[in-house]
């Protein structure tokens, strides 16, 4: 699984930027997706993570200002972040795992990493 994130970039504090990841190759086996974030100096965290089937969940720090989704026909994930704030500069990460849910449990599978987009939002 190949992942390629863009939509990053620079922006005032209060705008907005949208963030996509396409992946290719097996896509298929592809199950959760998250985007993760890393400031200068800080670790990875991560922003928000979303299911195959669409339920989303998110870090205290972004609920209500950023929306994640995803349209699995299109192998393609994106982060709609609004009401950006200083705070939320750091580059950012698709992530993708190939986990199986079965009815005995979860089987964990491999993790896939794109290489990160920039976001800077000036104050």
């Amino acid at each position: 699984v190949h992942l390629v994130e863009s939509g990053g970039g620079l922006v005032q504090a209060g705008g907005s930027l949208r963030l996509s990841c396409v992946a290719s190759g097996s896509t298929h086996s592809i199950n959760g997706m998250g985007w993760y974030r890393q400031a200068p100096g800080k670790q990875r965290e991560v922003v928000a993570t979303i299911t195959k089937s669409g339920s989303a969940w998110y870090v205290d720090s972004v609920r209500g200002r950023f929306t994640i989704s995803r349209d699995n026909a299109k192998n393609t994930m994106y982060l709609q972040m609004n009401n950006l704030k200083p705070e939320d500069t750091a580059v950012y990460y698709c992530n993708a795992d190939t986990n199986r849910d079965l009815p005995s449990g979860r089987i964990y599978g491999a993790d896939y990493w794109g290489e990160g987009t920039l976001v800077t939002v000036s104050s």
